[in-house]
């Protein structure tokens, strides 16, 4: 995969409410993936510059692991190279985001036993706030198989590993396609003092054998996410639409899309996940920079600001920043 800086610097715009305090809860770093580009922390302040954001939270992607020592802890690697970047970013010039949460991951299905690595993240970083360990699994081509099994929420491994979390006080990053969300409700149901996000609107897959089935897919997506607002411990991240697999075409075209176009294609999903966990429940994300295949910073956070446009200022604040301050326990600069 590439990111084509030039075929995305067709579309440019001038920066909507330039001066609206704005929290990035997911983004990612890469260095050694070979999945994708390298990304680093001056990119990052590149492409968070025109929008002004303040502070981000860092999610795991299997980056810089332990290379000795037992197996289970080498993740926590990625977390102690987190905190170096974040030590940097926090002495950057004024005005440049801040890494203010880091995301790692462990494999839940150690049961118990994932305590220690739990733990060792926490000393790791004190920006260390919980882990995603992904349930992503679907047949088709195309389509990553980011967990170990199928139906990986439902194991009773990873559920005793699962119930490790809320007594630290550690959140959940949930990511899994739109065909897993109704498990996702039952894993919820059944730890309702774990604090859960979803990541990436579900993730509604639009490519292999869910080409050319957009609107029977709505529909059983709307029904699932419905559903699942109905536990309060649920939050969701509105974003990460414009990856390949979600099936939009965007990054085959000749220009990139422009926030009309986000938004003409988009906002029902947009809408009906805010309509349904309420903006409390809500936080915006870039799902940088796996989102920047198809669309540039500035014209992703425009497309956010034109579909928050008709809810309140309080509602606003609560989507751009408020909701993952709270849900990632992030301070404010001074």
């Amino acid at each position: 995969m590439e990111i084509r800086e030039d075929w995305l610097a067709q579309v440019r715009e001038d920066i909507i409410e330039p001066d609206r305090a704005i929290v990035d809860p997911h983004h990612h770093f890469f260095d050694q993936a070979a999945a994708f580009p390298g990304y680093d922390l001056d990119a990052l302040w590149r492409d968070t510059s025109g929008h002004g954001v303040a502070q981000t939270v860092f999610l795991q992607c299997h980056e810089h692991y332990r290379k000795s020592g037992p197996e289970e802890l080498a993740p926590v690697g990625e977390t102690e190279w987190v905190h170096g970047i974040a030590e940097r970013a926090a002495r950057g010039s004024r005005g440049a985001a801040r890494i203010a949460a880091i995301v790692g991951t462990a494999n839940l299905s150690l049961g118990e036993r994932v305590q220690e690595v739990l733990e060792a993240h926490r000393e790791a970083s004190p920006l260390f706030r919980g882990i995603r360990d992904i349930a992503a699994w679907e047949d088709g081509e195309g389509i990553a198989r980011g967990a170990r099994q199928p139906e990986l929420y439902a194991d009773a491994k990873f559920r005793e590993g699962f119930a490790r979390l809320a007594p630290l006080g550690m959140t959940y990053d949930a990511y899994n396609y739109h065909t897993q969300i109704s498990g996702l409700t039952d894993l919820a149901r059944a730890f309702p003092e774990t604090p859960i996000v979803l990541d990436h609107l579900g993730t509604p897959l639009g490519i292999g054998p869910f080409a050319g089935r957009r609107e029977e897919i709505f529909t059983q997506w709307v029904r699932d996410m419905s559903e699942l607002a109905t536990c309060p411990n649920v939050h969701v991240k509105l974003g990460g639409m414009a990856m390949p697999w979600n099936g939009f075409g965007w990054d085959g075209d000749e220009r990139p899309p422009t926030s009309d176009d986000l938004v003409a294609a988009q906002a029902r999903y947009y809408h009906h996940a805010i309509d349904a966990f309420g903006p409390d429940r809500c936080m915006f994300e870039s799902n940088f920079p796996v989102d920047k295949l198809s669309i540039s910073y500035d014209v992703l956070w425009n497309a956010f600001k034109k579909l928050a446009a008709g809810y309140s200022e309080p509602e606003k604040d609560s989507l751009f920043r408020g909701t993952a301050s709270r849900f990632y326990r992030i301070e404010p600069l001074a």
